[in-house]
């Protein structure tokens, strides 16, 4: 690739520049409805970039280019300012088809690679990211949804109704959007808990006048999965010459949704890249030992012909013995990989491609409102403005998978008259194949089995949420230069789930699979009969309320700031105000008055609170005093008050020098805490019974590996043994804390060129969490206290919530930006880049460090080495086009039990995922006056995610790509219309 592909050892490179950046910054990028683009430090450029003036004219010249930016209450010019901050306008937002929210933060090269979009939530999930339909959360420098501060228009957002931990992202009303500041530092010093990895902002257009419209669209070059949104705004009132605005806006955004089985790349069967499924409930039923059936136990399973002594312990499919059609005659079906995943039990049973029987972008339809009213009394104004957004998601995913357990009896037993020819066949074809069983198993008993219930339909959550955000606000001088400002805010998010199609009621299930009409076993050509499908539709749930939540933020602010004295090397300004706000959150559960059991459903009850509050009391200040001539040292601190909770102090020192005009450096250190969420506090303590087989005893085998030969056979139901997962909220539940380092430079040889970067590190604390149950096995000896044994048998393991370990992330933020008049116009370059320098766990205190840099996690934050947007841009007067590149940095690739312990090599190096690049084409036109076209073309080569074995054997989820990293739509054409009137 030369140097086109941008590393870090090449970032001086000119041709390197190609590609997209969040903030393409050139004088004829001007734009009706936003500002021009920001350099490193924030500001626009060229207007007021880094001009060559002496320091008295740069003083005077930043006074006048004041204004309050994310991450500090004092007014400053934002070009000259200590602080990391990226600002996002509407140009960047309509160069590269960004149409919400959580396109956005997959955009920035700075937010983290976590399962945090929807993509990543596309199949079963754990009970920790069961409210997430149709979500979207912020997760910057790779610290969690919790740790990234949401604002808009610099007051806080309500966390959503169902989760109440993080705010979703949807809920912004982005066609009122004039800009987007990212604060690429802690500021817990300023604005409270989460904001550890940074802070958002999102700015709404303030005093709009006249009326606009715009009409969105976006449609893959296969034709499906489109986008479409559209806006109108409206506004009255010049605020300089009539004292008053008032405007408004709405918009409509529907997203379609995109099934996996319409990507190539989607492929779970790719031995010879070390990848297979690991599910035995396939379309064709698996007979599997349960006690009560022909089989009890895995010790009365057949043996696998061609071995020793192995019992079918994983099941046997018909399918699969001699005579039959294979398992590959149905589609997505194929023979279990007992080499892939070092499972010779399993070595008659058939499997089925989960990962391409979801959806890779679920359907969601999204209506946001933002209103606002501007009255000007004298110097001072008097705003209220208003907004709010209603969602609604239709997930889809994969068919019930039907799993026999104690209070799931079922068998395909013989019902004469029913299913006479059926079962024969099945009984006949097992003892032909395997004569033995004829004296042990006699004719018409019933036999056990996994189902993947075809017929009963894909499964279905609809979720709803809406929100409202109401703030009323005034502000204005005080003396000299001093002013004020005082608001008071409303916020809340409510949130509804049901079931759709594809989910029972459990007893009538049974019934309708123990009838005889209900035929699991339909080999080529045959169909349900009528009577199996009244049976089923006859247990459908569809409709039922899973839960709802509410959560709900009241606060009041007031806050001063202004010079007090001078100093030769300039004026000493403060800023201080207080703050209280009530949080209050209420979940239900499961609400029917008569709860039959649906299978499958996730009702989460152990998530219910009927209704908990928290108040919060902050004081903060913040100090700016000026050392020597181009020196300036800012204090921050702030004090937390959480009724019930406790006090948290959080201190913030930074200090920016510029010791000639093209030159600043900066550099910061401050603390960050995180408080845990009313759910992590209050939760109820539930159990279920661990199904998986891929744990041992980790008294008895070190970190709980499995390893029959060793005497370490799994837990598991076909051995006889199981064991309870327990989860639940902890009442002594302490705050992550955190301390922050950075430091920075910025190098502006002219006024249209500059350069910056800035190396940070984050070291968390007491990080709240439940461990992977793969570390509280790895790490027995340190969590011994949760394993529960009763007669020296593993009867449970604590996963409840708790403190400990840390992490520490490490890395340096680069940004380039240069324009250059060519001809009739004007070429723009530019870079923002993320190079990770370290990312490490530790789950406890004397844990061994867990690398986490460049390789693969099951469900927490990629840490990507480096990850860039670049671009270059050229514009006239009328015309700009901008090419662009997205580059993501391979990674150390998951590997499958079977590969990893030797059993199977794979055709081909596999242990690294390629890099992910591809390249967006945008041209504008703004030829006729109150008229903007933008087209563009995403992913431009059409470029598919590299192979990535992504696929979680505990939920069946994920397959042969990453969701965390690639865009799984592929090419796709855009086009924007705006009008203004």
């Amino acid at each position: 690739m030369g140097c086109f592909v941008i590393t870090r050892a090449a970032l001086t490179c000119s041709t390197a520049l190609l590609g997209i950046a969040a903030l393409p910054g050139a004088a004829w990028a001007q734009e009706q409805s936003t500002r021009p683009a920001a350099t490193p430090t924030g500001a626009e450029t060229p207007e007021s970039g880094a001009t060559t003036l002496s320091d008295p004219e740069r003083r005077s010249a930043s006074s006048e280019r004041e204004i309050l930016v994310t991450g500090s209450r004092i007014k400053q010019d934002p070009n000259d300012s200590a602080l990391p901050l990226q600002i996002v306008t509407n140009v960047e937002l309509q160069r590269n088809a960004i149409s919400s929210p959580e396109q956005l933060l997959a955009f920035l090269p700075n937010n983290g690679s976590g399962a945090d979009n929807l993509a990543s939530n596309s199949d079963v999930v754990d009970s920790t990211r069961r409210g997430n339909n149709g979500t979207s959360f912020a997760n910057l420098r790779g610290q969690g949804p919790g740790g990234t501060l949401i604002l808009l228009n610099g007051r806080r957002v309500s966390a959503h109704g169902l989760t109440g931990a993080a705010v979703d992202v949807n809920q912004i009303p982005f066609t009122a959007l004039d800009r987007v500041e990212v604060l690429k530092d802690g500021a817990s010093a300023i604005y409270g808990t989460d904001a550890v990895g940074g802070v958002i902002n999102f700015i709404t257009r303030k005093d709009f006048t006249g009326i606009g419209a715009s009409a969105f669209t976006d449609i893959t070059d296969e034709g499906d999965s489109p986008v479409y949104r559209l806006s109108a705004i409206a506004g009255v009132g010049d605020l300089d010459e009539q004292g008053f605005n008032v405007m408004a806006t709405v918009g409509y955004t529907y997203r379609g949704a995109l099934q996996a089985r319409q990507r190539d790349f989607v492929n779970t069967f790719q031995k010879d890249r070390g990848l297979g499924v690991d599910t035995r409930g396939t379309p064709f039923a698996t007979i599997v030992p349960f006690g009560g059936s022909a089989f009890p136990n895995g010790a009365a399973m057949p043996i696998i012909p061609g071995t020793a002594d192995q019992r079918a312990t994983g099941g046997v499919n018909i399918l699969r013995l001699p005579g039959q059609p294979g398992c590959d005659t149905f589609d997505l079906m194929g023979d279990y990989d007992t080499d892939v995943w070092g499972a010779p039990s399993n070595g008659l049973a058939c499997t089925f491609d989960t990962g391409r029987n979801v959806y890779l972008q679920q359907q969601i339809e999204t209506i946001t409102y933002y209103g606002r009213a501007v009255k000007r009394l004298g110097e001072h104004e008097l705003a209220f403005e208003i907004s709010g957004s209603s969602a609604k998601s239709d997930k889809r995913f994969s068919q019930i998978q039907i799993t026999p357990s104690s209070s799931r009896n079922y068998s395909f037993s013989l019902v004469e008259g029913v299913n006479d020819a059926k079962y024969a066949r099945i009984y006949n074809t097992l003892v032909n194949a395997f004569p033995e069983l004829e004296e042990t198993i006699p004719y018409g008993a019933g036999f056990s089995y996994r189902w993947r219930c075809l017929e009963c339909g894909e499964r279905q959550l609809k979720t709803k949420n809406d929100t409202l955000r109401a703030v009323l606000d005034m502000s204005g001088p005080l003396f000299g230069d001093w002013d004020y400002q005082v608001g008071a805010m409303y916020a809340q998010s409510k949130g509804r789930s049901k079931v759709g199609e594809g989910y029972y009621y459990q007893d009538a299930l049974v019934a309708a699979l123990n009838s005889g009409y209900v035929d699991p076993f339909l080999f080529p050509g045959e169909e349900q009969s009528a009577e199996g499908l009244a049976a089923l539709a006859a247990a459908s749930a569809n409709g039922v309320t899973l839960y709802s939540g509410k959560y709900s933020v009241k606060e009041a602010d007031a806050s001063v700031s202004g010079s007090l004295f001078e100093l030769p090397a300039g004026t000493v300004k403060i800023a201080a105000g207080i703050n209280y706000r009530r949080e209050e959150y209420e979940f239900t559960g499961d609400t029917r008055t008569d709860p039959q059991t649906i299978f499958a459903a996730p009702f989460d009850n152990g998530n219910a609170l009927d209704g908990v509050h928290r108040d919060i009391k902050a004081a903060y200040a913040e100090l700016l005093v000026p050392i020597i001539e181009g020196m300036e040292l800012t204090a921050a601190g702030r004090i937390d008050d959480y009724s019930g909770f406790g006090t948290t102090t959080n201190p913030k020192i930074s200090l920016k020098y510029r010791p000639f005009e093209p030159i600043l450096l900066r550099g910061s250190f401050n603390t960050a805490f995180r408080v845990p969420t009313f759910n992590q506090i209050f939760n109820p303590s539930t159990s279920a019974t661990y199904t998986g087989a891929d744990y041992a005893d980790p008294s008895k085998c070190p970190g709980g590996v499995v390893n029959a030969e060793a005497g370490c056979p799994a837990l598991s139901t076909a051995n006889g043994q199981t064991f309870e997962v327990i989860t639940g909220g902890r009442l002594d539940l302490g705050p992550e804390t955190a301390d922050e380092y950075s430091a920075g430079v910025v190098f502006m040889p002219t006024r249209n060129i500059s350069v910056s970067a800035d190396w940070w590190l984050i070291k968390r604390k007491n990080t709240i969490q439940t461990l992977p149950l793969q570390y509280l096995f790895q790490f027995y000896d340190l969590f011994k206290d949760q394993f529960i044994y009763e007669n020296g048998q593993l009867v449970a393991v604590d996963n409840t919530y708790v403190n400990t370990g840390g992490t520490t992330t490490e890395g340096i933020d680069f940004t380039v930006r240069g324009v250059f008049p060519v001809g009739p116009g004007q070429i723009g370059v530019g870079l923002d880049g993320t190079w990770l320098l370290k990312k490490e766990e530790k789950v406890a205190a004397g844990s061994d460090t867990i690398d986490q840099l460049g390789v693969y996690s099951l469900a927490a934050d990629l840490g990507l080495k480096w990850k860039h947007n670049a671009y270059v841009s050229y514009g006239t007067e009328d015309w700009i086009v901008t090419l662009t590149q997205i580059f993501r940095s391979g990674y150390d690739n998951q590997v499958l039990p079977g590969v990893e312990a030797g059993t199977f090599d794979p055709c081909c190096d596999i242990t690294k995922v390629k890099d992910y690049i591809y390249y967006n084409l945008s041209v504008s036109y703004t030829g006729i006056e109150g008229v903007k076209f933008t087209a563009g073309v995403t992913n431009l080569f059409d470029k598919d995610p590299p192979f990535a074995i992504s696929y979680d054997s505990n939920y069946g989820s994920g397959s042969s790509w990453e969701p965390r990293v690639a865009d799984p739509r592929g090419r796709a054409f855009n086009m924007l219309a705006e009008f203004k009137f």
